[in-house]
């Protein structure tokens, strides 16, 4: 039985792969320790197996983890989302999330820290109720009204975010496109500018602005978000959006590749003060 995202378990199952190679035990002595046949411990660590929250605790202590924040990030990406371990808020909605945007919320709820370079629309965290409702109305072709009420409610649900303790610390890069492109019409995007400059002054939230000035950048090849956890770089993931599908970045070498990026396009970018300056420019203009 597959226990939580496909994401989850192959992150996790690295983690453990890691840990259990630090304690210097191969897969079959893993096994032994805790009394299962080493083709479990290898499912798991390949992520073609799930692993309930009990069996990640004794494999955590045979591998001597006391580290109680690590742990507790591994029984959290352990938890599954269809009612095995700790229920997640949107079990409610799994009847219209398709599987990538369950693993999405999974791993954001979880992270420590994002990183965002959008393009084309308001980080879906700092979007307002209207705008967010123009966007998927467009994003998503034949909605009918009760599943675009639904899938709005998700965005704003997961905004709660920013405001857990610790809040998640959110990074974005907008391009110049994201505040100029009218979503909804005058009204609605004035209000969102000013959502923005007012999400810009929490300490949680960096944002920064691509001006069309900048030229082109190593982001004109399109958005994408990096997820990070505090405790162990091994569990970051880059999420690519596309149109059917979201692909998934776990390779250390591929996540590497993608910060250095986000660092390069900061750096064209506005600084944070110059940039909430000039969204509020345009926010008065609109």
């Amino acid at each position: 039985m597959q226990h939580g995202p496909a994401v989850r378990r192959r992150k996790l199952g690295a983690e453990l792969r890691a840990l259990r190679a630090g304690a210097a035990l191969t897969s079959g002595e893993a096994a032994r320790l805790v009394g299962w046949h080493q083709s479990k411990v290898s499912r798991i660590e390949t992520g073609a197996s799930g692993v309930k929250p009990a069996d990640v605790r004794l494999l955590l202590d045979a591998y001597g983890v006391t580290d109680s924040q690590l742990r507790e990030l591994l029984l959290v990406l352990a938890s599954s989302d269809d009612g095995g371990g700790r229920h997640h808020w949107w079990h409610a909605y799994r009847g219209v999330l398709p599987p990538t945007y369950r693993d999405f919320i999974s791993l954001e709820s979880q992270a420590s820290a994002m990183r965002t370079l959008e393009t084309s629309v308001v980080p879906g965290l700092l979007q307002t109720p209207e705008y967010a409702r123009e966007v998927t109305r467009a994003a998503v072709d034949g909605l009918d009204d009760e599943r675009l009420d639904a899938l709005v409610e998700v965005r704003l649900a997961r905004q709660d975010v920013l405001r857990a303790a610790p809040p998640l610390a959110l990074s974005a890069v907008l391009d110049e496109a994201v505040l100029r492109r009218e979503v909804g019409g005058p009204g609605v995007m004035a209000r969102q500018l000013a959502r923005l400059v007012e999400s810009a002054r929490l300490p949680q939230v960096r944002l920064q602005v691509l001006p069309f000035a900048a030229g082109a950048h190593i982001g004109v090849t399109g958005p994408f978000v990096i997820f990070s956890f505090s405790r162990t770089s091994d569990l970051n993931v880059v999420v690519l959006d596309h149109l059917t599908s979201s692909l998934y970045l776990e390779r250390k070498e591929d996540v590497e590749v993608y910060s250095e990026a986000f660092n390069a396009l900061r750096i064209h970018a506005l600084s944070p003060e110059d940039s909430l300056e000039y969204i509020a420019g345009i926010g008065d203009g609109a």
